[in-house]
């Protein structure tokens, strides 16, 4: 058998030449595949809407306890910052100069009435006297004007009387109301009472049942007042309808109460309307001053559009959702916001019911560009809120 012999610089040209042809193969562009990402149709189910404010808890009854007699603080009948009831004695006042002072109205009324008893029978026997013509008519007029002039002095007494008791009444300050006194301002031996400016002794706080105070957008209030009238709800009946508050700290809106005032006009330097509810507060969870989140619902459960709260994006120009179209590109969407239920938002309007919403893997959608879209259930809420 005969071998060929092959030179040395043709095996290095030819290796030369498959190696370059592999090269070339491995430096040829191949596109990566569209990204995947999650998708979902809007979740449809009826929900209630609701009006949102933000409002400030406050006192129903809040006052100042004042000396309204001059004298001695005698005593404190009463723990700082404990409640009290309506009634109860928190401070009393030397009631002692009052209390004498009554005793001697009173018998200055008695006096009085003896007085009065007595011009009273000689006017009698005066006017009987005349009748028979025995008397003259001067002892008669004298008689009339003493008997007259003893039940003005009785009236007087009386006033007296009932002043003096007043005064007595002052020295013992009791509650107006169920409340929460402050701390004292005075203290046991401390004369109070004697200058033109009343002496505050201490603050009432009512805080069972309690206001909450909110303000609402002119635009919100022709809403509701459009879907008042086509409920036939008249606006003497907005005292019935339900407000829900939550405090900074709580989930929801676990506070129940019914709307309380609202205001007749409009104001027009924050085209606000002034609104206030009312709660029943039985533990003092809320205090007056805090700061709540306030709900009110516009009617009865409606159809609705809604999509987890997470896929909703936001720029210059608002809120938006990311779609996906017929040609599985993306597209960003102008959509208005609706209430917030659990975990899922509302979309008030920008979506339809048939289209795809990107739930899942945001950040690999770019408008304008395919992806690879992978059905997936919207999360479901068990009921309507």
């Amino acid at each position: 058998m005969f071998y060929r012999h092959v030179p040395p610089s043709a095996i290095l040209a030819l290796s030369l030449a498959l190696l370059l042809t592999a090269c070339g193969e491995s430096n040829r562009y191949i596109a990566p595949p569209p990204p995947k990402v999650m998708v979902a149709h809007p979740e449809q189910k009826p929900v209630i809407r609701y009006l949102e404010a933000t409002g400030n808890a406050a006192s129903v009854n809040m006052a100042d306890l004042v000396a309204r007699v001059p004298g001695f603080v005698q005593t404190i009948n009463y723990q700082d910052g404990q409640p009290v009831k309506k009634g109860d004695l928190l401070f009393t006042i030397e009631p002692e100069p009052y209390k004498v002072k009554l005793e001697q109205a009173k018998a200055a009324e008695t006096g009085a009435e003896a007085t009065l008893k007595s011009n009273e029978a000689s006017y009698q026997r005066q006017a009987d006297l005349l009748s028979r013509q025995t008397a003259s008519q001067a002892a008669y007029d004298q008689a009339l004007a003493a008997r007259d002039s003893s039940k003005s002095a009785l009236d007087q007494a009386k006033a007296n009387t009932e002043l003096s008791k007043i005064n007595y009444d002052y020295t013992q300050v009791t509650a107006p109301f169920d409340g929460i006194v402050t701390a004292r301002q005075v203290s046991i031996g401390e004369y109070v009472g004697g200058s033109a400016t009343p002496t505050v002794l201490a603050t009432i706080v009512q805080h069972d049942p309690i206001w909450v105070n909110f303000n609402v957008s002119e635009k919100d209030v022709l809403d509701v007042r459009a879907t008042l009238a086509q409920r036939g709800v008249r606006v003497e009946d907005l005292r019935n309808v339900p407000v829900e508050v939550g405090l900074q700290s709580e989930e929801g809106y676990p506070h129940h109460g019914t709307l309380d005032y609202v205001a007749p006009t409009v104001n027009q330097s924050t085209g606000t309307l002034a609104a206030r509810a009312i709660f029943q507060n039985p533990t003092r969870v809320l205090l007056p001053g805090y700061f709540v989140r306030v709900r009110i619902p516009r009617g009865d459960p409606a159809p609705a559009l809604l999509v987890p709260d997470v896929a909703l994006g936001s720029d210059q120009g608002g809120r938006y959702l990311l779609l996906i179209n017929k040609d599985n590109q993306v597209e960003q969407r102008k959509v208005e916001l609706g209430v917030l239920v659990g975990a899922m938002r509302v979309i008030a309007k920008g979506i339809a019911a048939d289209d795809r919403i990107i739930v899942s893997g945001l950040l690999r959608a770019v408008p304008g560009q395919k992806v690879d879209p992978q059905m997936e259930a919207a999360p479901q809420q068990n009921s309507a809120h």
